[in-house]
């Protein structure tokens, strides 16, 4: 098996990096691997579940302190090993050192650890259209997540047979150990090597998971997409992350949406903002013109003498709020285009209509250069 590589190096960041960053460069890299984004294509599909491990681990502060401290061991049951010190009493921690000191005195009992555990969280970025953004959609999606096998039930063992209890540590799945040193002896506590701390010896494992209880299956999921979900806002479907083990809860799965961006409407919080192009003639004179809208075409009424950049605004055209359910508003941009090439007939009124209005408007033209002339004058 290849070896991991560091979760900070996955994301681009450094390890001071602030939990903003950290979602920053989430965004950036899920939206570049994504399936959707690059179909068939296997490495983007494995470094897209890279980059959903790292966030997993790095976004959530207490993963990310035993990551710090242990790395990816802090994972896999072996944090703490081999971490010497105090003259290689080969303390594992704070809870050991504390019942190194305390234990020989009959100090305090070390915390069961074989009992349920929560499953792991999951992390999936979704794109969604414009439209399914504003109105909201019901989308299918398909994650990959380990689930109980099917065959053991999630035992881990063969049908018809059990796991063992662990005669190392009758079932604690912690050993005890006595240790002599200058100030006296010291009794300590480990996780059982033989069972790994479960308490149980699974001697005839199930051939279907090979003794692990779990295994990584394809799942399709249903999700209710909000009315007026905006880029980057995450849903949360609890219980819907991997199961959790020896009777523990499942834990949640976290959807990150993503907007394409529309051709025509742009996004201001709950507006949309809209530019339209309209003919010299229709802002000259006024004109009922056809408006995009986000629920169709709307007929709109441009008065006479519109200049290019006006805004019109069309209230609760918009995106509905996610509380509320209020709409908000959209604002129309127009802009008026100028042809670049026109028939000579077309010219020739244009020429007339500056001759019928060019005593005024030759006389506002001298004005202004007169008034240019005298700023650069010597």
């Amino acid at each position: 098996m290849a070896e991991k590589r560091d979760y900070y190096e996955v994301l681009g960041i450094s390890k001071s990096a602030s939990n903003d960053e950290i979602k920053k460069a989430y965004r950036k890299l899920a939206k570049q691997y994504h399936p959707d984004m690059n179909p068939g294509n296997k490495e983007a599909e494995t470094k897209f579940k890279e980059v959903n491990e790292a966030y997993s681990v790095l976004s959530d502060e207490q993963k990310r302190t035993n990551y710090d401290r242990f790395g990816h061991a802090a994972f896999d049951g072996s944090a703490g090993a081999g971490f010497g010190g105090f003259d290689g009493f080969g303390f594992g921690g704070l809870d050991d050192l504390f019942e190194t000191f305390m234990g020989g005195f009959g100090g305090r009992t070390r915390t069961k650890r074989n009992g349920p555990q929560r499953g792991n969280d999951l992390q999936y970025a979704l794109q969604i259209s414009f439209e399914e953004a504003a109105f909201g959609a019901e989308k299918e999606i398909s994650i990959s997540r380990l689930q109980n096998c099917s065959v053991c039930n999630g035992s881990g063992a063969k049908p018809g047979t059990s796991a063992e209890t662990c005669k190392h540590c009758q079932g604690t799945g912690q050993v005890r150990y006595t240790q002599s040193t200058a100030f006296g002896q010291f009794v300590n506590v480990k996780t059982c090597d033989a069972c790994r701390g479960e308490g149980k010896i699974i001697t005839q494992p199930c051939e279907s998971c090979r003794g692990k209880g779990r295994i990584s299956k394809n799942s399709r999921i249903s999700i209710n997409i909000p009315a007026g979900i905006d880029e980057g806002q995450t849903i949360s479907l609890r219980g819907e992350g991997e199961p959790g083990l020896r009777g523990g809860p499942s834990g949640d799965l976290y959807v990150t949406i993503h907007i394409r961006p529309h051709s025509v409407f742009k996004r201001e919080g709950y507006d949309v903002v809209c530019d339209v192009p309209i003919s010299f003639a229709q802002a000259a004179l006024g004109a009922e013109i056809d408006i995009p809208t986000l629920d169709g075409l709307l007929k709109y009424n441009i008065p006479e003498g519109t200049q290019t950049g006006t805004v019109f605004k069309l209230k609760g055209k918009g995106i509905k709020h996610l509380r509320s359910g209020i709409r908000g508003d959209e604002y129309i941009r127009v802009n008026v285009e100028v042809p670049v090439k026109m028939p000579q007939k077309q010219k020739e009124l244009l020429r007339q209509f500056a001759e019928a209005s060019g005593d005024e408007g030759l006389e506002q033209k001298k004005g202004f250069f007169k008034k240019m002339k005298d700023i650069f004058k010597e």
